[in-house]
């Protein structure tokens, strides 16, 4: 986030960059449960024979259970895709 090319793109957006001090998880709160979440329902569970495996992996994952069969309680116990698409209906 602090490198000289994210910042000009913020810039050019007319954005502003949030950062803390180092190591502070509550500016990436969000992101950080997911990633506790990956790796306690994934990463740890399986062993992968190569990085390219890893990465399928993590993308399915991710596309198929994470946002298509994972209930979410933040989102009133439906799935990101099932949010997503109620509110593409209402927008």
């Amino acid at each position: 986030y602090a490198s000289h090319e994210y910042q000009k793109r913020l810039t050019t957006y007319g954005m502003r960059g949030s950062m803390s001090h180092k190591g502070n998880g509550y500016d990436n709160a969000c992101i950080e449960s997911f990633h506790s979440i990956l790796k306690k329902e994934l990463v740890y569970l399986e062993t992968f024979s190569t990085r390219a495996e890893a990465k399928k992996r993590i993308f399915e994952y991710i596309a198929c259970f994470y946002n298509g069969k994972r209930i979410h309680s933040s989102i009133g116990y439906v799935t990101p895709n099932q949010c997503e698409r109620t509110y593409r209906k209402t927008a």
